[in-house]
């Protein structure tokens, strides 16, 4: 039997292959995409805040985010507390790329526990939240 890092990893991997396949036509990568969502939920983090919560390396991010800006899917302002650092915003076309994903995206995660009962996706939702709780 595959150990259960195998499989977590496994199931990341298909969801973001699919995740890709999502985005790809809106000009963003599976990367990309997560990060603008992270903005949606917590705007105006710095670049190291969202480099966190988006899974990837400070130099990753500094990249992305100077591709997401020449996207014009989001903006960078001086923080009014601390003028050296920049904070970075959601525009609204990146706004309006989240809304026009939104849909497909919420059909994979559907596909993703359709063989699952209702209470067992429930279960199965606290029991990532737990697994991952525990290792932050």
């Amino acid at each position: 039997m595959p150990s259960l890092l195998y499989l977590v990893k496994q199931l990341e991997l298909a969801v973001r292959a699919r995740l890709d396949e999502l985005v790809r036509g809106h000009g963003i990568t599976a990367l990309q995409y997560t990060a603008l969502t992270v903005l949606e939920r917590h705007d105006g983090l710095s670049a190291a805040q969202l480099a966190r919560d988006s899974f990837v390396t400070a130099q990753s991010m500094a990249d992305m985010v100077r591709t997401l800006e020449s996207h014009g899917l989001l903006r960078r302002e001086r923080n009014p507390a601390n003028r050296r650092e920049l904070l970075l915003h959601l525009t609204e076309d990146g706004r309006g790329l989240l809304a026009s994903v939104a849909a497909p995206v919420h059909d994979l995660e559907t596909r993703m526990i359709a063989k699952l009962t209702e209470a067992e996706s429930a279960a199965f939702r606290e029991t990532l939240i737990t697994a991952w709780q525990s290792l932050t």
